[in-house]
């Protein structure tokens, strides 16, 4: 079973090619948590709201990144984390293409 991790945050920045420039090296690191398939970076400089929306191989392995990347945003003094976990329906999700041909069919 795939499961997908939705979090995001308040943040005051950085946004945009500077957001890329400045975490670049912990978007290399995210490849090597256990059970990260991908992640999708999301931003919202109007709203000063940032995340991503991430495949994992199992709920566990989503649990563990979630605990572990929520204590990291509070260290870089970011609160009001929103993380949820859901289940992939994977015969829908293929019909619409989803990216999680990965994951076989």
């Amino acid at each position: 079973m795939a499961y997908i991790l939705q979090v995001d945050f308040k943040m005051n920045g950085p946004f945009r090619e500077q957001m890329a420039t400045e975490f670049e090296g912990l978007a290399h690191s995210i490849n090597d948590e256990d059970g990260t398939v991908w992640k999708i970076w999301t931003e919202n400089s109007d709203t000063k709201e940032a995340g991503g929306i991430y495949l994992f191989d199992t709920k566990n392995n989503a649990e563990k990144y979630l605990e572990m990347h929520s204590n990291r945003l509070a260290s870089f003094g970011i609160t009001q984390i929103r993380g949820k976990i859901f289940e992939i329906n994977k015969t829908l999700t293929n019909i619409n293409h989803g990216p999680i041909y990965v994951l076989g069919k």
